[in-house]
């Protein structure tokens, strides 16, 4: 049973409180235009200065240019626009790019404790890391460390466990390709699975609920089939803020008549009208109109409103005979369909319109635009896949498509768009804690070993390991775990049992000042960087989430003589921890990322010719069997499922809460403290209620009060949140992660896919007490 005692907070693992209250302006009426020009130059020339700025601004995904660290959305494979980038790709590559510096001075003036009582904005805008920073046992200041000695330490570390599965190896999705595929051959060479990584706690469930429905875990549309599709469904998701440039895919689409349908708890401005930034002589108008339809569903109510959509697609076949579902489709290429309508036909309509909290009308017209479209694509994020039946969210949505047969065919499928630049690239190279035994097997005869076959720790159980005791070192490869993952106290105590934490960083983040009884930061180049190895200036591939790898080469000096690559810092590491026990040619293969590369090919099924590919201007396609018709499930077939509607339970005064990003962050970084779509600036810690649930509860609007979340008979409590009225459905809530994550429980995840489960939390409010 995993270790369940309550900890005491943890000085600074949580953001600061804030000093003023938030400012509310009316929700914008469109996305881009004006204001996100403007927002982008400035922050860009702000960080960057004006000619370093619009030159790197300039090389943004493009064939030959920079890939953008953010959101994983694809680039267009044949022309491509002087300016391929969005607002939020601008803040991000800026803030990259930043000429600020983070020297060792800072540290010796600034101590953990003190830094620890920044906020995340703060601590982000302090600039780039420098130099290899180490913290002693017992000191509350980074002192600087060679990268040798820093290589020795955590390879004295590792060596002294009694188990490799003692220590932890962590991945975020900005690691490209050929640091993935060395970091896991590394960490496997050195004898564990333990890999979790940034996807365990976003798009696990999109990946497990297709792999098991349909043998293939990725979406299964192109860009190019967004201009051939005659609906396309959003859900889940918001493309305005975290992939800005789907927008424009949106605005093509719809322009020449394709629907667009908007699911989601929270109308959402980009969703609503886009005005395109590139489109001079339109940005003064209103702007091309998005959504036709817009459903609010309630807080996981996705379940039933699917499951409710299909009711009326079974009542339409029964109106038309033959003419509604596409029964060829169904009996050859799936199986269940028979019980999957069975069970579906007696689950109540009055119970799916309670949950969903929406009406029949809306489930009818929903249906309508999917019945009446030759060519759907359903697209989804977060908002399906941070449930406890978030695996069944994503199935539904695959039983619903697989009724008209919205597979294998131009202009239709599913697309689950993935929120971090390689998160998609790193699982293919292997980053995964449950490896299948084919890529072991070609991994262990291209390198001469015999790789562990015992699956690892994911995010919640390496969480829970390094709390119990159980794992004693970790290593991350980018992000800022802390941030990142739920039950922030309970994660903050896991870290601060651990003898060794290091992270690689290009900047300072929270992650860094919660530590272990020692820790490291190890700074390392960005993308935007040039890197130059011993046979001459390299360059990294990247997947986005269309399986698309492209190549890319930053163009810009390094922030320090001090940084190594990813790759680098990787094989250095494996050097020092692994000596003669490896037979892998680690030096060689940084010098050259080419063999890294050949490698790949050798393992990863789909990576041909992998480095005649990668230098293609734009790159290549892997492999999409669904796009075939193809499903690759131990019977071939494509499978309906069936679910149970979800048990929601709400006791008088909760509500069910979901965390989201702001339009001013990007995952864990803070870029501001403006929401500018939905109205909300200067201040983060907010929660959004809907007017009629303010006035039960006795709150004001501008309130200041604590939020309490009930799991299991624990409370976690997140103080001093600001009550705002929105348009939200009634008993649910809406807050900003990171600073709601700490009502999270860490026990609190998806079925099957072990994601936590951010999106359904129970909380009740109660006025804020003083701290």
């Amino acid at each position: 049973m995993p270790d369940q005692e309550q900890d005491i907070e943890s000085p600074g693992a949580q953001p600061p409180l804030e000093v003023s209250a938030p400012e509310l302006t009316p929700i914008s009426k469109s996305a881009g235009g004006i204001p996100a020009a403007l927002t982008a130059v400035k922050y860009a020339f702000g960080e960057m200065g004006v000619i370093r700025g619009a030159r790197t601004l300039l090389q943004l995904n493009q064939k030959d240019g920079i890939d953008c660290p953010g959101c994983a959305w694809p680039e267009p494979d044949g022309e491509r626009s002087h300016f391929e980038f969005c607002e939020e790709g601008a803040k991000h590559v800026a803030d990259e790019a930043t000429t600020k510096r983070i020297t060792p001075q800072f540290f010796q003036q600034w101590g953990v404790t003190e830094l620890a009582q920044q906020s995340d904005l703060w601590l982000n805008q302090q600039g780039r890391l420098t130099q290899p920073m180490v913290r002693r046992e017992g000191s509350d200041h980074y002192e600087t460390i060679t990268w040798p000695e820093a290589f020795a330490l955590i390879a004295a570390e590792l060596n002294s466990l009694s188990s490799p599965d003692e220590a932890v190896f962590y991945t975020s999705g900005r690691t490209s390709n050929e640091a993935a595929f060395l970091y896991q051959l590394f960490v496997r060479q050195f004898g564990t699975n333990n890999l979790p990584d940034c996807s365990n706690m976003c798009h696990e469930s999109s990946g497990t609920g297709m792999k098991e429905a349909l043998g293939f875990g990725k979406g299964t549309v192109t860009l190019e089939d967004f201009n051939l599709a005659d609906a396309i469904f959003v859900i889940g998701q918001n493309p305005g803020t975290n992939h800005p440039r789907m927008l424009t895919s949106l605005m093509l689409a719809k322009r020449r008549g394709c629907k667009i349908v908007h699911i989601n708890p929270l109308p959402e401005t980009g969703l609503t009208r886009f005005k395109h930034p590139q489109e001079f002589l339109k940005l003064l108008g209103e702007g091309t109109k998005l959504a036709d339809l817009f459903v609010q569903v309630r807080v996981n109510g996705d379940v039933a409103l699917l499951k409710g959509i299909m009711k009326e697609v079974f009542d339409q076949e029964e109106h038309r005979p033959g003419q509604v579902l596409d029964q060829d489709f169904i009996d050859r290429y799936t199986t269940g369909f028979a019980e999957f309508k069975s069970a579906l036909s007696k689950v109540h309509l009055g119970d799916i319109l309670d949950q969903a909290g929406v009406t029949k009308a809306q489930l009818e017209d929903a249906a309508r635009i999917f019945v009446e479209s030759e060519r759907v694509i359903f697209c989804w994020a977060m908002g399906l896949t941070q449930h406890k039946n978030a695996v069944g969210n994503v199935q539904e949505v695959i039983n619903l498509m697989l009724l008209r047969g919205q597979m294998g065919k131009p202009g239709a499928g599913l697309c689950p768009v993935r929120g971090h630049s390689n998160v998609q690239g790193d699982r293919t190279m292997g980053i995964w804690e449950q490896p299948g035994e084919d890529f072991l097997d070609k991994l262990g005869a291209e390198f001469g070993f015999d790789p562990p076959r015992h699956h690892g720790l994911d995010t919640v159980l390496a969480i829970q390991a390094m709390h119990g005791g159980k794992a004693k070192v970790f290593f991350a490869l980018g992000g800022n775990f802390l941030s990142a993952t739920p039950d922030t106290e309970y994660t903050a105590a896991a870290l601060q049992r651990c003898r060794l934490t290091a992270h690689v960083s290009t900047k300072l983040n929270r992650a860094h000042l919660i530590t272990g009884k020692q820790a490291l930061i190890l700074p390392c180049l960005g993308r935007t960087e040039v890197d130059q190895q011993a046979g001459g200036t390299q360059f990294v591939t990247t997947e986005n989430s269309m399986a698309v790898v492209e190549g890319w080469q930053g163009r810009l000096a390094p922030a320090s003589e001090h940084l190594l690559s990813e790759p680098a810092i990787v094989a250095g590491l494996a050097k020092a921890v692994l000596a003669n026990r490896s037979t892998v040619k680690w030096d060689d293969l940084i010098a050259n990322y080419d063999r890294v590369r050949d490698h790949i090919e050798h393992v990863v099924p789909g990576f041909e010719n992998y480095n005649q590919r990668a230098k293609h201007p734009g790159g290549f396609y892997l492999p999409n069997p669904i796009r075939n018709r193809e499903f690759k499930t131990k019977d071939g077939l494509a499978h309906f499922t069936i679910h149970p509607l979800p048990s929601i339970e709400l006791k008088p005064g909760q509500f069910l809460m979901m965390t989201m990003r702001s339009h001013d962050q990007f995952n864990t970084t803070i870029y501001g403290l403006d929401d500018r779509y939905r109205g909300i600036h200067n201040g983060r810690r907010v929660v959004l209620l809907n007017r009629a649930d303010i006035s039960v509860a006795k709150l004001k609007e501008g309130q200041l009060v604590d939020l309490i979340s009930h799991f299991e008979g624990e409370e976690r409590v997140a103080r001093q949140f600001t009550v705002v009225p929105y348009d939200i459905p009634r008993r649910s809530a809406a807050t900003y992660f990171p600073e709601a994550n700490v009502l999270v429980p860490v026990r609190h995840f998806a079925d099957k896919s072990r994601t936590p489960a951010s999106k359904s939390v129970v909380i009740s409010i109660r006025p804020a007490e003083k701290v």
